[in-house]
């Protein structure tokens, strides 16, 4: 249960969050054309402005944009070419929204064009820990950060959870002595990144334990391998199965959820606040 005296508000330059009163909901808009799920559909300036405004109109907090996909085998691009990709998207979403706006990139000059040109937070998959100079740019414009847990491999000799844990302390650490505020970071455990099916089933079960670290939780499972291998469903058949880790992750704690599919999980959030949140 949550009650007032778990209640925070993040604040930043052009918003604020509010954890704990309601789950927060993060529309996914890739501008990738390969990303596992969605690849090639919104690679345009218009279809990817529509695509927004239709989350935003389903309830969506946040718009996460991502011109880089993260998927296994991805075809990696420079900084020029996702600077082409991002920019003008988030130019117009910035003149025809008043939506918070997140951006999912790992590199230091993507963020700071970002960040000038309208985005609210920075989403880095790999935690401050590809690159730390992400953290420098971070700390220079009082951005919000999301860091994720990731890795090479699927290797734990056994200690899964306690070598998520150590990895995202040391992501805030390096975000703290960079000169991140503390009531600017989120985590995300990484679901579906540097894991294997069971792993990533065995880490929702222990969400709570993520929570722990004292940080608002963001969870990203959204039509993700684990419930295609629980369903044996194609990407964009996974509503339900993405539905379901929604409910769990919020009875865990989680205060972010990352979708593609808004309206289905707002609703689903909606309800589950109402039995977990007071």
């Amino acid at each position: 249960m949550t009650n007032t005296a778990d209640i925070r508000t993040m604040r930043f330059p052009g918003g604020t969050l509010e954890f704990g009163k309601r789950t927060l909901v993060m529309g996914i808009l890739n501008l990738t054309p390969d990303s596992f799920s969605d690849g090639g559909d919104y690679v345009t300036v218009g279809s990817a402005l529509a695509q927004a405004k239709k989350m935003l109109s389903e309830g969506a907090d946040i718009i996460d944009v991502g011109g880089e996909s993260s998927r296994p085998g991805h075809t990696r691009i420079g900084a020029g070419e996702e600077l082409r990709r991002v920019i003008p998207v988030i130019r117009r979403l910035r003149e025809e929204t008043n939506a918070i706006l997140s951006l999912d990139t790992i590199r230091p000059e993507v963020a700071e064009e970002g960040i000038k040109n309208g985005i609210h937070i920075i989403n880095d998959i790999w935690g401050f820990q590809e690159d730390r100079r992400l953290a420098d740019v971070a700390a220079k414009y009082e951005t919000p950060v999301v860091l994720m847990h990731n890795q090479n491999g699927t290797e734990y000799q056994g200690k899964m959870l306690e070598k998520i844990k150590l990895f995202l302390q040391e992501s805030v650490r390096i975000a703290l002595e960079s000169g991140v505020h503390s009531d600017k970071i989120i985590l995300d455990p990484g679901i579906g990144f540097g894991k294997t099916a069971e792993q990533n089933i065995d880490l929702m079960r222990r969400l709570a334990e993520i929570r722990a670290l004292g940080y608002p939780l963001l969870l990203g499972t959204s039509r993700k391998s684990m419930i295609g291998h629980i369903l044996d469903l194609p990407p964009k058949e996974r509503v339900e199965g993405t539905v379901a880790t929604t409910v769990l992750g919020i009875s865990q704690g989680v205060d972010i959820v990352r979708v593609h599919d808004v309206l289905a999980n707002v609703r689903a959030a909606r309800v589950t606040d109402a039995i977990v949140r007071r």
